[in-house]
């Protein structure tokens, strides 16, 4: 975890009260996908989450939906605005149990984390499968940027207006080696009882402090109690109890 001053230098909307943000400053300290910061914003209590999108060694980027008033407030505001950011906050996806043909399932959102994913893995030399779910074409964000990585790409909207009719677990491929998801909970739930393999998923919930010291988004799995902001946001399948989950 690093905490230091950052600069928006792109807050653009890129499509149905959905924003790409990204950051500039000097090492932000990520490590692996999936893992996410925390922006002081003003007037607003509590920092807000972040998955982060993809970073570098001096940038990092997310997406994000304008959902409240802290979301609000934020598309607002101009490049060349200042920060104070936690990063580096959370364990990410493992990456050694991807097998050949791992799929990438997102909704909404929840496409974000899993561009950052796509790009580890390829790196590594894995080639995996992305299945984006959206409500509809207007909703749909990273589809250009997925396809500029070469990897197959599945798109579905709930209304058929972009892709297959339907949403991201109704189009998933016969074969695949692993799964890795971000999305709505009752998706991933969804995609965890149809998945012929084991996988990852990472949750969204309220968080406090962000770094495990208030214990206010601790969840229950099989081994226990576990914080959401610490030892996840990403879980292993087998860990979670799904019907615990809200």
């Amino acid at each position: 975890m690093k905490q230091g001053r950052f600069t928006i230098v792109r807050n653009n909307k890129v499509a149905n009260n959905t924003y790409y943000l990204e950051f500039e400053g000097e090492n932000p300290k990520f490590s692996s996908p999936g893992q996410f910061f925390n922006i002081s914003l003003p007037e607003c209590f509590l920092r807000r989450p972040f998955s982060v999108c993809s970073f570098t060694k001096s940038s990092f980027s997310a997406y994000y939906k304008t959902v409240g008033k802290g979301t609000q407030m934020l598309s607002s505001l101009p490049c060349g605005t200042c920060f104070d950011v936690l990063c580096g906050l959370g364990n990410g996806f493992d990456l050694n149990t991807a097998g050949e043909r791992p799929l990438l399932v997102g909704g909404g959102t929840g496409a974000s984390p899993l561009f950052g994913l796509a790009e580890a893995l390829i790196a590594a030399g894995v080639s995996p499968v992305a299945v984006l779910g959206f409500s509809t074409a207007d909703d749909a964000f990273l589809i250009s940027e997925f396809e500029s990585l070469g990897i197959e790409i599945i798109v579905a909207t709930d209304d058929g207006s972009l892709g297959t009719f339907g949403n991201a677990v109704s189009a998933l491929p016969k074969d695949y080696s692993y799964v890795y998801s971000c999305g709505p909970l009752p998706m991933m739930r969804a995609l965890c009882e149809k998945s012929k393999t084991g996988g990852q998923y990472s949750l969204e919930a309220r968080l406090g402090c962000g770094f495990g010291a208030c214990m206010g988004c601790s969840i229950e799995t099989k081994n226990g109690s576990r914080r959401v902001c610490k030892d996840g946001p990403v879980f292993y399948s087998e860990d979670l109890l799904w019907q615990t989950l809200r």
